[in-house]
């Protein structure tokens, strides 16, 4: 079901990872958001399509996009559809632990289911943090 200018992005749901979905569906527009996939201005999917992609209760779309809308995140305009704010979104420091909080377990708890412990992880990142520093792009 194709809407006509909506930004259509990958959403996946983990249903192993503990986080309620409602906050995957949160995190990742954030993270598409700060690595540019979404842009200011850019419509999401509607609530009754996103929540048939997922194969989900559209209360738990309307609840991910209500809460965003609160967090100053997206715009909701009745009858037009849901867009990603047009203004700088300036998350506090108790607001950027919270959502670096979020996307840690989310990725440990996937690396985890498959087979990579908290010792790899750690190490993965402490390589690409000494990689980053001198310059370089190793992974």
């Amino acid at each position: 079901m194709a809407e006509t200018g909506v930004k259509k992005l990958e959403f996946s749901l983990d249903p192993k990872s503990g986080v309620p979905f409602y906050k995957q569906i949160i995190l990742q527009v954030e993270m598409a958001i700060a690595d540019g996939r979404l842009t200011k201005g850019e419509q999401l999917p509607t609530v009754r399509s996103l929540a048939v992609d997922l194969r989900i209760n559209p209360n738990t779309v309307g609840r991910a996009y209500n809460e965003m809308e609160i967090r100053g995140i997206v715009n909701t305009q009745q009858g037009t559809g849901t867009f990603i704010s047009r203004k700088e979104v300036q998350l506090d420091e108790v607001e950027r632990e919270r959502v670096l909080s979020g996307i840690t377990k989310t990725f440990i708890s996937k690396a985890g289911s498959y087979g990579f412990t908290l010792d790899e992880i750690i190490d993965y990142l402490t390589d690409l943090k000494s990689e980053n520093e001198r310059g370089g792009n190793k992974k």
